[in-house]
């Protein structure tokens, strides 16, 4: 909420009349309230990256421990005294916090025509604040951002990326290939990483481009089926339960290598990986600078950790 001192009131009451200043900030009392009731419908990390406000606002670094069990037992004899040792070793791992920022104003002409007319404050400029952030979050939470060292979740070097192959059609597009090839991608790219861990780790949701997305939830399973493939998926799949967890993404398309569209198989679960977000957005006292009344904002994120790299998985060339 906005912050306004004793100090900043006193200087708003100096350059516009004491009831103009009341109106004003009134006014931007309830702007700054109502941005917290825009949703972004095309920005998905919220929903996608279970959110952690854990981490201090104060914090430069998130550390967290990866722990690794190691022993071997053995079979002994009743008198035995050379057991084998277990023991856990203890990976100490750092990734950094940054700070975003920006801000939104008020020319002292429109504060005046607002309390004149009795008009709101223009909403939109302060959305556009609270957009501009959520841009760069969402950003970053795909993406990363390699200059400051933030981690992203398409940008994570340790997590499998695959190439779906060619189908009958003689290209990987799913458009090209059977319905059979399609589900073989898909149930490749799931039980690559059971396989891979050993059955440790079971992903749970699938990221498609909205494009294939669409294809597959309106391409029926076989000739005559009434069932699509994304249905089928659900009804049969040891991974996913519901269509819920079968989500287009924007971000899927064309992220692959060579600008392919590709689809990402993970575990969406807070204990396997997290979008760090040690503050939100705050909107501070108002500050004028020349005519114009400038409200700034400040947020921090931590990107996305992926905690076990190997519970998730890319296949591109779809």
């Amino acid at each position: 909420m906005l912050l306004i001192d004793q100090q900043v009131s006193q200087h708003i009451d100096q350059n516009i009349s004491d009831g103009t200043s009341m109106v004003f900030q009134r006014q931007l009392t309830q702007v700054l309230a109502r941005t917290y009731d825009v949703k972004y419908a095309d920005l998905p990390y919220r929903m996608l990256f279970p959110v952690s406000s854990e981490v201090s606002e104060g914090a430069n670094t998130i550390e967290y421990h990866v722990y690794d069990q190691v022993g071997v037992a053995k079979l002994i004899g009743a008198y035995a005294k050379d057991l084998p040792r277990a023991d856990v070793h203890a990976k100490l791992v750092q990734s950094p916090v940054r700070s975003s920022g920006v801000s939104f104003g008020y020319s002292t002409q429109e504060i005046r025509a607002a309390a004149l007319g009795n008009q709101p404050l223009e909403q939109s400029k302060a959305n556009a604040t609270k957009r501009a952030n959520e841009e760069l979050f969402n950003s970053i939470a795909f993406d990363g951002d390699s200059d400051s060292g933030l981690p992203g979740f398409l940008s994570n070097p340790n997590i499998t990326v695959t190439t779906v192959p060619n189908g009958a059609g003689g290209t990987p597009q799913w458009t090209t290939k059977t319905p059979d090839e399609i589900l073989a991608d898909i149930n490749n790219l799931f039980g690559g990483i059971f396989t891979l861990t050993l059955m440790k780790e079971r992903p749970n949701t699938l990221l498609l481009p909205p494009a294939q997305w669409n294809y597959i939830s309106s391409t029926p399973r076989s000739s005559g089926d009434s069932v699509s493939i994304l249905q089928w998926i659900v009804m049969n799949s040891p991974f996913i339960s519901s269509e819920s967890d079968i989500i287009p993404v924007n971000q899927m398309t064309g992220s692959g290598p060579g600008s392919t569209d590709q689809m990402c198989a993970y575990d969406r679960n807070p204990d396997a990986v997290q979008a760090h977000i040690p503050m939100e957005q705050k909107f501070y006292a108002v500050q004028i600078e020349g005519l114009e009344y400038t409200v700034p904002s400040e947020a921090r994120t931590g990107g996305v950790i992926i905690y076990y790299p190997l519970s998730v998985s890319l296949a591109s060339g779809i």
